[in-house]
């Protein structure tokens, strides 16, 4: 299961989204999951998952790999289309009791399901086609009209892209621990929620320790390279917007007047 959790892995390529500049992935990446509130119909929603089809074909990413991002959050997914398709008022069409399942409640249930996965799906892709070091720089530039505030720009983007690369590795290593405590008779998955939650403990004292240590071995990493912060601190491969940046986000504006105009000019 912990093995199936693809957030913050990267995929080296050569596609064209891999090419885009970071900055444009993240403001189109944001622009995408804005439009998707656009979405009020289910030909609108078509056309949001024809996107994301076409983006996932371009990027050269596996498809088998892209929907493994969505299994580790299918149970928050069931339980969003549980709550709208029973809490949801209208014509009823079936009822068991107390519950009932209604026409406009299957129609909220699908399309908030499908708002969710086209979150997931657009968010994994932009870490999938993007180092952890360009995404470092493109927050930090994105965020630089903010060091007039004197925020530390550099420092935050550094621990939000860290954070973020380091989710994979404590997943696995946070596998490797549960299956040593297997392999000792530790049993995670009998008992009752507060019993789980005991078994847990030899879990997370050794998966403490071992983030503490990695943390302190990448500080002493940092520190051996003279690394002191984004003071005076110049770049490899300087971020520039090319061709492919202006094609995408003219893509990206082509959707947004399509499900703007599907919302209100269509149904009228």
């Amino acid at each position: 299961m912990l093995t199936d959790i693809m957030l913050g892995q990267y995929f080296p390529g050569n596609s064209f989204v891999h090419k885009l500049d970071p900055r444009s992935k993240i403001v189109l990446t944001l622009t995408f999951i804005t439009s998707i509130f656009l979405a009020n119909n289910y030909i609108s929603y078509l056309t949001v998952g024809l996107y994301i089809c076409l983006i996932v074909l371009v990027s050269g990413i596996p498809v088998k790999i892209v929907l493994r991002s969505i299994k580790p959050l299918w149970i928050i997914l069931l339980l969003t289309a549980a709550i709208h398709l029973f809490m949801t008022p209208g014509t009823t069409l079936v009822a068991w009791g107390p519950l009932s399942i209604t026409g406009e409640g299957v129609k909220q249930a699908v399309q908030m399901s499908a708002r969710l996965i086209y979150l997931i799906l657009i968010s994994s892709l932009l870490t999938f086609t993007t180092s952890p070091i360009a995404l470092t720089d493109a927050i930090e530039r994105l965020l630089s009209p903010l060091k007039r505030l004197k925020l530390p720009v550099h420092e935050l983007a550094m621990m939000m892209t860290i954070a973020l690369r380091f989710v994979p590795t404590l997943l696995e290593e946070t596998d490797r621990i549960m299956k040593a405590q297997m392999a000792r008779g530790a049993d995670f998955s009998s008992g009752n929620i507060i019993k789980r939650a005991q078994n847990l403990v030899p879990i997370l004292v050794p998966l403490f320790i071992s983030a503490f240590r990695r943390a302190d071995e990448l500080a002493t990493a940092m520190e051996a390279r003279c690394y002191r912060g984004g003071d005076n601190r110049t770049r490899m491969k300087e971020l520039s917007l090319g061709l492919n940046d202006a094609v995408a986000t003219l893509t990206i504006i082509m959707l947004v007047l399509v499900l703007t105009w599907l919302r209100w000019g269509w149904s009228a």
